[in-house]
């Protein structure tokens, strides 16, 4: 009997801890409430705070979150430790818990401590009573400066667009004072419809489109309503028109000026709104469809450095008080960008052009850094940010000229200007003796076995051709002779040296690669003795062209351009490639080339200008006739300060052909030094 008492007492008190087993504990409740916070499951959280928190309140929760974006969500909290404190539940309303919350937003990390509080609550199952815990909710859970009331703000920080600047802090493309130019409707007189139509006139709008500015919502009387913005006044008779009209005013403010124009278009860019294609391409995080971003050139290019980022900051506000910032992000501005260009070079370059299709560089062949980089004709980088035309979009793209093109990154021809380089790699391999004569008869010569197809020369010669007066004379017939003679293997060979079909052009600014030829060789006769003066398929830009005459200046060695003044200059890219003899040689033959020669355009007294003419013909095939010609002239001035390459197409148009760019390149010479 003693021991069925004893299994009796054991099996009550099993079942009694059965029971506590099963009660709901209120860290287990918790962790379903981290779980569905975690998640941002909103809905299913406020299924278990307690019934008087108010569900307007509580669902400030998925709008605040998507608001600052957060991501990164952690929720984590602390059990008592059970040893150290026992808790009857059964003699308790509620338990806290410390709480530990971090997340990520656009402003940065944000994270605090608090105590969540379970609230012990009975509810009816079946008939039963059971016990059940709730979250004591606030809005302190959100953010512990919220517990007391108050909103959450957003503030955000433009950066300022960083600025490009040339070589002597000579603006390139800044942030300075523009003008939006725009009427008052109380300010109008009796001759209204005139004065309409005056300012339409001066603005190249419609009346029309006055009316239809006058005519939003927000307008009233006496308030300015802004029709155009425009970098400047001084110009199209502005100042006057302010002046005159009696409701035209301005306003200023802050845009982004282009101090050299369309003299350094192609090469700065410029910046627009973005477009909804545009906007598909870049980062959504970063940019929206207000945002304004790089188009073309060096806006396009350094985009990213000169955007900067955007400042960021998270703030409660409770009204009597100042603001308290929970989390922030510092505005970034955009970088400066100071390049090698020299604008007086750059601007020197463009007039000299005079709207002629055409390019240039130049480099100081020292150090390798470019002083311009032009394109001609070119366009007003500011009528994209301040209002483009439907006329002048459809003028440039109807203009033969092509001026949108930026010519300064594609390769051409380089016809006989090509011819000093043919020198150096014959001098250097021993296929060309300098002082030994080719006797040339007539202007035209060919090999047997070419069929209808000859060297052309543009002058006879008066006995024996030799490498000077090659040069001197631009005779296409000597070097295409000494081409074969060379072969292709040492030909290429010297060409690649050069890094001409190189596939990557090593330059900050994207320029098209040279070729040698579609497929890199010079197989065929013909096309190894066109190449040697610059025709067949070879392509070079203006810039490598004019780096390639460096070695001339730099005891046999091709100088690294750069572009950024924070690049190191003086950098070899090419070694060895002429001996000081051989350089000599060629170099006497470039100052005949001016003094005595097809240069001599470019023969500016004191500063003893030395450098080559070509013209390349721009055939479709070998049997064309008459086409279009390109005039190029690569030249320097005595003490080797600068190169200058220079081409200008459709030069069969010209009266002195290659002349004429050489005229144009002694004309900059003269200007610059």
């Amino acid at each position: 009997m003693k021991r069925l008492f004893i299994v009796l007492i054991s099996l009550l008190a099993f079942l009694a801890a059965c029971q506590d087993d099963e009660q709901v504990k209120p860290e287990d409740r918790l962790q379903e409430y981290v779980d569905h916070w975690m998640a941002e499951d909103f809905e299913s959280m406020y299924q278990m705070v307690e019934e008087d928190v108010d569900k307007e309140e509580f669902d400030r929760y998925p709008k605040i979150y998507g608001d600052l974006e957060v991501s990164d969500l952690s929720v984590e909290y602390e059990v008592p430790d059970q040893e150290e404190e026992e808790i009857d539940l059964d003699e308790v309303e509620s338990v806290s818990f410390p709480l530990s919350v971090s997340m990520e937003t656009l402003a940065g990390p944000i994270s605090f401590d608090t105590e969540i509080e379970m609230v012990k609550t009975i509810k009816t199952v079946e008939d039963e009573e059971e016990i059940d815990w709730l979250v004591n909710w606030h809005p302190g859970f959100i953010f512990p400066e919220l517990e007391d009331g108050g909103t959450v703000g957003i503030n955000r920080v433009e950066p300022v667009r960083g600025e490009i600047y040339d070589r002597n802090r000579e603006a390139l493309a800044v942030n300075e004072s523009i003008y939006e130019l725009g009427v008052v409707e109380d300010w109008f007189t009796e001759n209204k419809e005139e004065e309409k139509e005056e300012i339409a006139e001066i603005l190249d709008i419609t009346v029309e489109d006055i009316d239809q500015a006058l005519s939003a919502d927000w307008v009233t009387p006496d308030v300015f309503v802004p029709l155009k913005v425009v970098p400047s006044i001084s110009e199209d008779g502005l100042e006057e028109a302010l002046q005159s009209i009696e409701p035209f005013t301005k306003q200023t403010t802050t845009g982004r000026i282009y101090p050299l124009g369309e003299a350094a278009a192609h090469l700065v860019g410029y910046i627009a709104p973005i477009t909804a294609e545009k906007l598909e391409e870049v980062d959504s995080d970063v940019y929206s469809e207000s945002d304004l971003i790089g188009y073309r050139g060096l806006e396009e290019l350094f985009e990213e450095e000169l955007r900067g980022e955007e400042g960021v900051q998270i703030y409660v506000d409770k009204g009597d008080q100042d603001p308290v910032v929970i989390a922030e992000t510092e505005v970034k501005d955009g970088e400066t960008i100071t390049l090698t260009i020299d604008a007086k070079v750059q601007q020197s370059i463009f007039d000299s052009l005079d709207g002629d299709a055409g390019t240039a560089a130049a480099i100081d062949p020292s150090t390798g850094e470019t002083l311009a980089l032009v394109s001609s004709p070119a366009f007003d980088p500011h009528a994209f940010l301040y209002g483009l035309s439907g006329d002048q979009w459809n003028e440039w793209q109807e203009d033969p000229k092509n001026p949108l093109l930026n010519r300064f990154s594609a390769t051409f021809a380089p016809g006989s200007s090509f011819k000093p380089i043919t020198s150096a790699i014959g001098l250097e391999n021993g296929s060309i003796d300098p002082n030994e004569g080719y006797t040339i008869e007539g202007l035209t010569w060919q090999k047997e076995g070419w069929g209808n197809y000859s060297v052309r020369r543009v002058s006879e010669s008066n006995g024996p051709v030799d490498l000077r007066d090659a040069l001197v004379r631009s005779d296409n017939i000597y070097f295409a002779m000494q081409a074969l003679e060379m072969g292709e293997d040492a030909f290429v060979s010297g060409l690649e040296a050069f890094g001409i079909g190189e596939e990557e052009f090593p330059f900050t600014y994207p320029i098209e690669s040279s070729s040698i030829s579609s497929d890199g060789t010079l197989s065929e006769e013909v096309l190894l003795a066109d190449t040697s003066y610059g025709q067949g398929q070879l392509e070079m830009s203006a810039l490598q062209l004019a780096t390639s005459y460096s070695i001339f200046q730099n005891d046999g060695n091709i100088v690294q351009p750069t572009l950024l003044m924070d690049e190191e200059d003086g950098q070899t890219w090419k070694e060895g490639l002429l001996s000081s003899e051989n350089a000599d040689i060629i170099r006497d033959a470039l100052r005949g080339v001016v003094t005595d020669g097809t240069g001599s355009g470019a023969n500016v007294s004191g500063l003893g200008i030395a450098g080559k003419t070509g013209t390349a013909e721009l055939k479709q095939s070998l049997d064309e006739k008459d086409a279009a010609e390109n005039g190029w002239f690569v030249g320097y001035p005595e003490d080797g300060s600068v190169i200058i390459a220079m081409m200008v197409e459709n030069i069969e148009d010209k009266s002195n052909g290659s002349g004429y760019v050489a005229e144009k390149v002694g004309n900059v010479f003269s200007e610059i030094k």
